[in-house]
């Protein structure tokens, strides 16, 4: 077998390792939580029992919306939704979610916008996030929020041609695995995304 052969055969040895290592320390509970078995697969979930997968760690989806906050939900005023449950600050926020839920959805799942921009489902802060044409967008802390605002229009276009051509209805796990061996080709780490950050603000 010549090296030309051999090597993608080792990169993709490489992300089967890599898939089963990232499954091995996020245990069970994690892959379950971020992978429904319906239309919303994958979301930025986690276990908070009773409940499988709670979205945004029970934060409110509707609040920023209404109240234009970062607001954290309560156990008691709860909906499930494709297999989701969502946590609301009050019986009003879960009557307006149970009347439209689509609406309050945060896009990609929930995930950092920025890692939708490299492919790859990750991270997703609750208390991070911008809206754009009505949409709420979630971001892995404000370093990824102004790696994103540096090119927001192009940006936004590649985070949604990855959501809809590789990570929507995939699991996100093996997804993330992919993209960390196989980066895209614009793929920039994040001291790069720093410097490129701070020098746009000393333009400024």
């Amino acid at each position: 077998m010549t090296h030309s052969n051999s090597y993608p055969l080792r990169r993709i040895a490489g992300a089967s390792a890599l898939a089963l290592a990232l499954a091995g320390l996020a245990g069970c509970g994690a892959m379950s939580a971020q992978n429904p078995s319906s239309a919303l697969k994958p979301v930025n979930a986690v276990e908070i029992p009773p409940d499988d997968r709670v979205m945004l760690k029970g934060a409110d989806v509707v609040a920023y919306f209404t109240d234009g906050r970062n607001q954290q939900g309560l156990p008691q005023f709860k909906s499930v939704f494709e297999g989701v449950t969502f946590h609301f600050a009050s019986a009003e926020h879960k009557a307006q979610f149970d009347q439209k839920p689509e609406a309050y959805l945060p896009q990609f799942g929930g995930y950092c916008a920025n890692g939708l921009v490299y492919g790859i489902p990750w991270g997703g802060d609750a208390d991070t996030w911008k809206m754009i044409d009505g949409k709420l967008y979630i971001f892995g802390g404000q370093g990824s929020k102004d790696g994103f605002e540096l090119d927001e229009a192009g940006n936004l276009a590649l985070a949604q041609k990855y959501w809809n051509e590789e990570v929507k209805g995939n699991n996100s796990f093996l997804q993330r695995a992919k993209r960390m061996v196989f980066r895209v080709p614009h793929y920039k780490s994040g001291e790069e995304l720093a410097k490129e950050v701070a020098a746009a603000k000393a333009k400024q």
